[in-house]
């Protein structure tokens, strides 16, 4: 799943590619369940899309709609737009947005432009948006699970999944002061616990490994346990593997994608997830995975002990 370096990076390259101010004319899907209307003022309250008549509905009231601000918060995406709406997109497992110019061919979308929006990983499209520039916004999806929701932006910023949601990690509000009150009261496995949305914003199964090696704490400990030394040194490693997966594009071993079709190169810092039975980098014993919780945990033994 793209966690916060990817959704950070596919934000960053949207502004790049200068799509603020562009205006949707357009909305094409063969997937319609990806859409959601949540908002009162379309007659929907979190309904998803079922039918070729929610979806007109849906595209009718994007068109017109002009891109005012792109930003981030957790794992979403959210085009701000005129007129007091909000597009948010989360891509969830295998979804990533990509932005170019396609055709359509023989009922599958083909890249005008040759180069890495070729490449199979970027050819399950199932939504596209086309811009005023003539330009387009696409959303590929192996696995389907994403979703995208048209919001009123008040209802969106004062709904429940986002008033819910903890810190941003990257934020320079995010002191240790910050992070140890994210912790305070809380008990489980500390890398399920800062996997919580409501806890910190963000984390996922890539960044919570990376993270818990770099502080050599095993991902089993109880976070209740964790002294004042090992939360200072899990502060410092969250907000260092977070920096570096931005920096470097997000991790790309899997589906990710950045909108231009390339890969991110986080996979040459990684230093313990999906390095199963490699030597650890700092005293070469064998990683191991463990599995709790319906995820995966990738650790050092000797580095990070229980």
């Amino acid at each position: 799943m793209p966690e916060l370096p990817e959704v950070e990076t596919t934000v960053k390259g949207l502004i790049k590619l200068k799509v603020l101010n562009r205006t949707f004319i357009n909305a094409w899907s063969d997937w319609k369940k990806v859409v959601r209307l949540r908002s009162n003022f379309i007659g929907a309250t979190a309904r998803q899309v079922k039918t070729p008549k929610d979806f007109e509905l849906f595209k009718k009231e994007l068109k017109g709609k002009k891109i005012k601000k792109i930003w981030r918060r957790a794992k979403n995406i959210i085009f701000e737009l005129s007129g007091g709406y909000s597009l948010l997109i989360h891509q969830k497992m295998t979804g990533h947005l990509l932005y170019g110019t396609w055709n359509m061919k023989h009922g599958t979308w083909e890249s005008v432009k040759k180069g890495p929006l070729e490449e199979k990983i970027n050819l399950f499209i199932h939504l596209l948006f086309t811009l005023d520039n003539g330009k387009m916004i696409a959303l590929s999806d192996y696995r389907k699970f994403a979703k995208a929701e048209l919001w009123k932006t008040e209802e969106l910023l004062n709904s429940p999944e986002f008033k819910n949601l903890g810190p941003e990690p990257l934020e320079k509000s995010f002191t240790f002061a910050v992070f140890k009150k994210a912790l305070q009261g809380k008990r489980g496995k500390v890398k399920q616990v800062i996997m919580v949305p409501e806890v910190i914003a963000g984390i996922g199964n890539i960044y919570s490994s990376e993270a818990l090696w770099w502080a050599k704490i095993h991902p089993q400990k109880d976070v209740s346990k964790l002294n004042e030394k090992e939360l200072k040194l899990l502060y410092g490693a969250i907000k260092k593997v977070l920096l570096t997966g931005v920096v470097l594009g997000g991790e790309s071993f899997a589906d990710y994608r950045n909108i231009e079709g390339e890969k991110g190169h986080f996979d040459d810092e990684r230093k313990v997830y999906k390095r199963e039975k490699q030597p650890c980098f700092r005293c070469e014993e064998s990683i191991v995975r463990l599995k709790f919780g319906g995820r995966s945990a990738f650790f050092c033994p000797k580095c990070q002990r229980l």
